[in-house]
C-alpha cells in the first residue's frame, strides 16, 4: 500500500520549491577591492559605519579599519579645537589645512596618539572620547581600608598607575587597568612619622619605572622607584628630618625636586646622576640644594609645579591669598633658574592688584579716613568680582589655574608667563554643582574634573582656550562647558544598594580626584569607615 505524504512534508516541499525559484540578488559591493570599499565606507556617518560591521566578518574588518576611525576622530575631536585657536581665521591660514590628512593635519596635543600609531586603536579611542563628552562611564569600586585614615590618605595618579600613601599601610600602587589587583606595596620604616605630601614624576617615561617622592611630618622626604613590571617599590634616597616643619607640598620633575614646608619655606633640589647608570636599585647621591626661599604671604591650599625648559627651569607656587576685605583670591610666585640653580628672576602676581594698596583700595597714597572709606561693593568692580570664599582646592597645570569653592562653584584663571611679565587673567566663575565642591583637577589641555564634598556628583569640564572668544562665553553662559558623569550601571553590590536606597548621606570625599585619558579616580570615605577608590571607566 502506497503511503501518502504527511502534510508537513508537503509544506516543506513547497517551501523548498519556492526558495528554489527565488531570484539571486547579485552582491556587487563585495566584488570591489578593499581600497574601493574603504573609500565608499569613508563617506558614511558613525551610526551607519557601526551597522556595516554587523553585516559579515568581511565588513566587520573593513568598517573597523583604523584609518577610517582615525579620520573620524580628527574631524570630530581635533579639527574643532584647531579652528578655535585665537586668531586662526585672521592669520591667513587656509581653511583646507585644517581638514584631515594623515601627514599634514594639525593634531595639536594629540601627538602622543600619533607617536604610538601602531598601538592606537582608533575606534576605541573615538568611543572613549565620545563617552567623555556625554559623561557615560562604568563604575568600579576598589576597597582600600575598612576605616578612614588619620591623617588622610594621599593619592596621585599618573599614566594609569594609582599610588597611595598612608601611615598604616605605607605605599600601595594599583593599575587602573587591572581593577582590584594590587600592583606593589612597601611599608615605611619604623619610627617614621605620617606622610604629609606625595608627588610623582611629571616627565613622561618610556620605561615602566615611575619615580615618586613622599614627604613626612618631621620634614624628611624619601625618593622611591616603582617598577611596574617587577611589581615592587625601591627606596633610592632618604633625606634627614628638618626643623622647618612638615612638608605640605612637593613637586618632582626628575632630577629636580621642590618642597614646601608648613613654615612657608621653599626648597629646590637637584639630584646628581649616579656612577652606575645600568642599575636602578643602587642608592642615589644626596641632592644639591639649589635655592631656599622663605615667604610670608602663602596660604593653603597651594600647589607646586616644575617646568623644565631648554635653558631654564621654572618653579611655580600657586596659592590662596586673603584679601583686605574678608575675602580670598589666588596668587602665583614664579622663579626662573638656570639648570645649575642660579636664580635669574623671582616674580609675584595675584588675580587682583594688591601691591602697595591701603585697606580699602584707596587710589591715593594718603592713609584712609572714615570719610574716604567706601562701603563694601563701591570699589573697582572687576577686582571685587575676584574676591571669593576660601578655596577648598587648587589645581595648576600651566596655563590653567582652577580653584574650587564651598559655595558650589569653581573659578578658572589663565596664567600668562613670558620673559617680560607674569599675569593672571580675571577669573571666570563656573556653575553646575549643586553642593560644595571639595576637589578639582585640571590637565594641560584644559580638561578638568570636579567632585562634590559628598562624593555623589562629578562633573567633567572642557575649558581649553579659556573664555577669550565669544563662542566660549556663550557656552559658559549656557552651561555647556560641563557634563555630569552618568554611570551606565553599578559594578559593585555597594553601588547597587546605594542606587536602590538613595545616596548615602554619610559618604564623603577627601577632595582627591585624578584622571587620565580613560578613567577618573576618586577617593570616597564614610564617617563610619569603608574607605574605597571609585574608578569611573570611559572605555
Amino acid at each position: 500500500m502506497v503511503k501518502r505524504r504527511a502534510p508537513d512534508a508537503l509544506g516543506d516541499g513547497d517551501e523548498r520549491s519556492t526558495k528554489r525559484h527565488q531570484r539571486n540578488i547579485a552582491d556587487r559591493l563585495s566584488r570591489l577591492s578593499h581600497e574601493l570599499t574603504l573609500r565608499v565606507l569613508s563617506f558614511l556617518p558613525v551610526p551607519d559605519l557601526i551597522t556595516c560591521q554587523s553585516i559579515s566578518r568581511h565588513f566587520h574588518r573593513l568598517a573597523g579599519d583604523d584609518q577610517l576611525w582615525k579620520a573620524l576622530y580628527y574631524n570630530r575631536f581635533v579639527r574643532p579645537r584647531a579652528s578655535r585657536i585665537p586668531g586662526i581665521n585672521e592669520s591667513g591660514v587656509p581653511a583646507e589645512s585644517l581638514w584631515y590628512s594623515s601627514k599634514l593635519s594639525k593634531w595639536l596635543d594629540e601627538d602622543n596618539l600619533l607617536k604610538r600609531e601602531r598601538q592606537t586603536h582608533w575606534k576605541r579611542q573615538y568611543k572613549t572620547r565620545h563617552n567623555w563628552t556625554k559623561g557615560t562611564c562604568r563604575v568600579d569600586e576598589v576597597p582600600v581600608s575598612p576605616e578612614p585614615s588619620v591623617p588622610p590618605t594621599l593619592l596621585q595618579m599618573h599614566e594609569g598607575i594609582i599610588v597611595m600613601a598612608d601611615h598604616v599601610h605605607g605605599l600601595r600602587a594599583w593599575s587602573s587597568q587591572s581593577g582590584q589587583d594590587m600592583l606593589a606595596t612597601a611599608k615605611f620604616p619604623d619610627k617614621t612619622t605620617p606622610p604629609s605630601a606625595l608627588t610623582l614624576d611629571s616627565v613622561p617615561s618610556s620605561s615602566s619605572t615611575i619615580t615618586l617622592a613622599v614627604g613626612f611630618q618631621d620634614g624628611s622626604f624619601t625618593i622611591y622607584d616603582l617598577h611596574a613590571h617587577q611589581r615592587r617599590f625601591v627606596s633610592r634616597y632618604s633625606h634627614e628630618p628638618s626643623s622647618n616643619g612638615l612638608i605640605s607640598a612637593a613637586a618632582l620633575s626628575f632630577p629636580y625636586l621642590a618642597t614646601m614646608t608648613a613654615s612657608q619655606l621653599l626648597s629646590f633640589y637637584k639630584f646628581m646622576p649616579t656612577t652606575n647608570k645600568a642599575s636602578t636599585d643602587i642608592p642615589m647621591n644626596p641632592p644639591r640644594l639649589l635655592q631656599s626661599l622663605h615667604s610670608r604671604t602663602i596660604w593653603p591650599p597651594l600647589t607646586l609645579s616644575i617646568r623644565p625648559q631648554p635653558d631654564t627651569v621654572l618653579v611655580s607656587i600657586a596659592y590662596s591669598l586673603p584679601t583686605y576685605l574678608s575675602g580670598w583670591t589666588v596668587g602665583i610666585q614664579e622663579m626662573r633658574l638656570t639648570p645649575d640653580g642660579t636664580l635669574l628672576e623671582s616674580r609675584l602676581t595675584s588675580a587682583i592688584d594688591q601691591n602697595y594698596r591701603p585697606l580699602t583700595f584707596n587710589p591715593s597714597n594718603s592713609p584712609p579716613t572714615p570719610q574716604t572709606i567706601p562701603p563694601f561693593g563701591h570699589f573697582n568692580t572687576s577686582e571685587a568680582n575676584q574676591i571669593h570664599s576660601k578655596p577648598t582646592s587648587l589645581s595648576y597645570s600651566h596655563p590653567y589655574l582652577l580653584v574650587s569653592h564651598p559655595d558650589n562653584t569653581l573659578t578658572l584663571y589663565l596664567v600668562s608667563s613670558t620673559t617680560d611679565a607674569l599675569k593672571i587673567s580675571p577669573g571666570n566663575r563656573l556653575w553646575g554643582h549643586t553642593s560644595s565642591v571639595s576637589g578639582a583637577h585640571v590637565g594641560g589641555r584644559g580638561k578638568a574634573v570636579s567632585v562634590s564634598t559628598r562624593g555623589d556628583e562629578l562633573r567633567v569640564w572642557e575649558l581649553e582656550g579659556g573664555f577669550a572668544s565669544a563662542s566660549a562665553r556663550r557656552r559658559l553662559a549656557a552651561g555647556e562647558l560641563s557634563v555630569q558623569l552618568r554611570p551606565e550601571k553599578p559594578s559593585s553590590p555597594v553601588e547597587k544598594e546605594e542606587l536602590s536606597t538613595g545616596i548615602d548621606e554619610t559618604s564623603m570625599t577627601r577632595g582627591f580626584v585624578g584622571f587620565d585619558d580613560d578613567k577618573v579616580v576618586v577617593l570616597r570615605e564614610r564617617h563610619c569607615g569603608n574607605q574605597a577608590l571609585v574608578v569611573y571607566d570611559f572605555t
